[in-house]
């Protein structure tokens, strides 16, 4: 099957995958024309392209293999874009030369559309001296707040929106700083933050012992290691940040442990990479290998899941050779070491396929045994492109073989790798597959389970008018389709129905046959006990997991879902005949807006005029010294005033402001996302028409999902800044959007 299995396919692959150029030459006039054209970019290193494309296309077809959605936009089309997802720079060197080299290659590498991860624990902390200039270091955080400018910058300019991860070792002096930063809701926003944290740091919590925080040799402070674990925990119940990240146990288990160093990760974490290291990313659908699915014969096609495993390393392999490269250090890492990170999609939908419920023991095992299969084909396959075209450059038999992934892999396999070598270093992640999820059909994404069983999408169309469609699961209609539409059998369970250990088994079942690491996001309910809560990152910990990133909803952070939305209630408007003249004087109100990352703050004034006994806005004046503001806010006032003038139910203006989006982003304002600054205006404006009673007080929940328990807030929690929809999720430590497919960190 080429067509698309769900309308939301289409949607995304015109508006994110589909090859259109301007003189239309080439241009992808179908999915198939896609897969073909990324089958023959991939095939062009071969040594026979022509039988290489066929069969590079086969295993595209029918969605099955999804290579990232940067191969898929960009392999064969001849643009000048990398094809690799994102990064991790250099080490920062501890002088301020060396700072503002590593700024300009970040830089270079956001601008042409790559994630980029920093360590920022080789920086002197603040107050440090800093010799030769008389003066005290300013810290990592300063300078964090430069690349955050700098990522806004870039994204300002109309490039491709960045993503940035940035990391902190637990004994740095200025930890306590880093770990508490984004709880300011105008720092940082560019940036997702994880603490690198040692297991002698575990130790010292778990036996009460105290711990010392350090720079170049020297202490700087002594805290007390479960204070400083409790600080972390206490961040990321309030603010879903930062993460943790269990750095000694990626060294360790690292296959390359005996060539590089690792202190960082890209922005969602499952890869772990050495300085200038690139990772780049695909995913088995493993709910389009599934036989006789909802019935007592359905079964995962293991025979069918290998040939695939195989093929998708070497398309894999020829991104190496075929892609470019921000920096020529990328390069030169790339293909030194070929790393890789095949991993998985909608395993939660091929769960369900074959009767087992998300998060059970049952399902673990499963989930372990799958994974296994496609580790085992994986190395397999790269051992025996080694012995067709070489082994890695930096491969040393003795030294890979000890590494401690390998002393746990099958004996046919470290057989293979013996006498051939291997192709790539590392083989295996999980990804977030947001989009590409989406794009095969709306499946279960990475090994997360089902976020909602179906949700409405508001579309837009071409004359500006949304309409609205259903968007079911992959799995939920493939089992309507059989079964039609009487409940669901109990094994099916989502997102917001699992308690935070069963995601937890799930992610461990995983790592333990993932040689890099996993994108997973832990959902907690949002009364869960801060002690319960603890215990997830140590359940995380315990069970071997290499990094624990949670999401619990509450007044910051939003709510987790977003499905459906109740119609606004009705309110009686007073209906006026005639536009309203202006009296020679009228009362109002001045509101001040100060806008995160502005120097001016903007003032606005609503007067009013009394109607047949109903007070109204009547005018609106909007200034500020920022001159960059002008032009836009004399339009402004001009228009909505004459709106105001015109007389009748003028309560839509606010629901058009708050509706547009900046697509650099928005900001936090007292407690709430606020997507544009025409966003905030129209939050003032109707602020005022509640005071002085032109609109009754109206508060907002959320509707029950049709098959989960009722979820409510207060409030929706952030708005796309692609669509502008409140459907934002945090899906494998990344928020993405259920409405138009965008991922911050993608």
């Amino acid at each position: 099957m080429s067509d698309f299995a769900a309308p939301i396919a289409q949607q995304i692959w015109e508006m994110k995958y589909r090859f259109q150029p301007q003189d239309g030459a080439g241009a992808d006039e179908t999915v198939d024309d896609t897969w073909r054209r990324i089958a023959r970019a991939l095939a062009s290193v071969e040594d026979d392209p022509a039988l290489w494309e066929d069969r590079f296309h086969a295993a595209l077809s029918e969605f099955k293999f999804l290579p990232a959605g940067r191969i898929v936009a960009g392999a064969g089309t001849g643009r000048t874009v990398t094809l690799f997802n994102c990064f991790v720079m250099g080490t920062i060197p501890d002088s301020l030369g060396g700072i503002f080299d590593a700024l300009r290659e970040a830089a270079l590498t956001m601008q042409q559309g790559g994630g980029i991860g920093y360590d920022f624990s080789t920086i002197r902390p603040k107050g440090a001296p800093v010799a030769g200039v008389g003066a005290d270091a300013s810290g990592p955080l300063s300078f964090m707040d430069v690349w955050d400018s700098m990522c806004r910058t870039i994204m300002s300019a109309g490039a491709r929106r960045g993503a940035m991860m940035a990391t902190m070792r637990c004994d740095h002096p200025d930890i306590e700083d880093f770990i508490t930063a984004k709880q300011d809701s105008t720092r940082l926003r560019n940036f997702n933050l994880s603490v690198l944290v040692s297991d002698a740091f575990m130790e010292a919590v778990e036996a009460g012992h105290t711990w010392d925080l350090t720079f170049g040799g020297t202490v700087y402070r002594t805290v007390k290691a479960r204070d400083l674990w409790d600080l972390i925990m206490r961040s990321t119940y309030d603010y879903a940040e930062p993460g943790v990240i269990f750095i000694d146990r990626i060294n360790r288990r690292n296959n390359l442990y005996y060539a590089e160093e690792i202190a960082a990760t890209n922005p969602c974490g499952e890869q772990p990479l050495p300085p200038y290291g690139a990772c780049l990313l695909g995913s088995i659908n493993l709910a389009r290998l599934v036989t006789e699915p909802f019935t007592d014969d359905a079964a995962l096609d293991e025979g069918a899941l290998t040939e695939l495993v195989a093929m998708a390393v070497r398309m894999m392999d020829n991104v190496v050779d075929s892609s470019r490269f921000p920096l020529p250090e990328q390069q030169d890492e790339a293909q030194a070491k070929r790393r890789i990170g095949l991993g998985v999609t909608g395993l939660a939908d091929a769960l369900l396929m074959v009767g087992q419920r998300y998060g059970s023991v049952e399902a673990a095992q499963q989930t372990e045994h799958w994974l296994h299969q496609i580790a085992r084909a994986s190395y397999l396959a790269s051992a025996q492109l080694a012995a067709e075209k070489g082994p890695f450059p930096l491969f040393d038999a003795e030294a890979f073989l000890g590494s401690e992934t390998m002393m746990e892999m099958d004996a046919d396999v470290r057989r293979a790798v013996s006498k051939h070598g291997i192709r790539n270093a590392l083989l295996t992640s999980i990804a977030p597959t947001g989009t590409i999820s989406l794009f095969a059909g709306n499946v279960s994404s990475g090994i997360e389970p089902v976020f909602a069983y179906s949700y409405t999408r508001k579309v837009l169309q071409k004359d500006g008018t949304r309409t609205e469609e259903d968007v079911v699961d992959y799995a939920v209609k493939l089992y309507r389709d059989l079964h039609g539409d009487g409940p669901l059998p109990d094994y099916f369970v989502n997102a917001q129905t699992l308690a935070p250990s069963d995601h937890v088994r799930m992610q461990a079942a995983a790592q333990k046959w993932i040689d890099s690491s996993i994108s997973k996001t832990i959902n907690c309910p949002a009364d869960i006990d801060f002690e319960t809560f603890k215990d997830v990152y140590l359940q995380a910990w315990n069970t071997g997991c290499k990094g624990c990133t949670t999401y619990r909803p509450n007044a910051v952070t939003g709510s987790v879902l977003s499905v459906d939305t109740p119609a606004e209630p009705t309110v009686e408007m007073p209906q006026f005949d005639a536009p309203i003249a202006r009296p020679d004087a009228v009362d109002g109100m001045t509101y001040k807006i100060k806008w995160p990352d502005s120097e001016h703050a903007i003032y606005i004034t609503l007067n009013d005029v009394v109607v047949d006994g109903l007070r109204r806005p009547l005018e609106i004046f909007i200034n500020s010294k920022n001159m960059e503001h002008f032009a836009w806010t004399v339009a402004l006032t001009r228009m909505i005033s004459a709106v105001f003038r015109r007389g009748g139910d003028v309560s839509f203006v606010v629901g058009e402001l708050k509706a547009v989006f900046d697509p650099r982003g928005g900001a936090w304002m007292q407690g709430k996302y606020v997507p544009s600054i025409l966003a905030a205006i129209g939050g003032v404006i109707e602020r005022h028409m509640i005071a002085i009673e032109f609109l009754p007080a109206q508060g907002s929940t959320l509707s029950p999902d049709p098959v989960a328990p009722q979820i409510s807030t207060t409030k929706p929690g952030p708005a796309c800044p692609s669509c502008g929809a409140y459907e934002l999720r945090m899906l494998e430590g990344c928020l993405t959007c259920g409405s138009c497919g965008f991922s911050k960190c993608s």
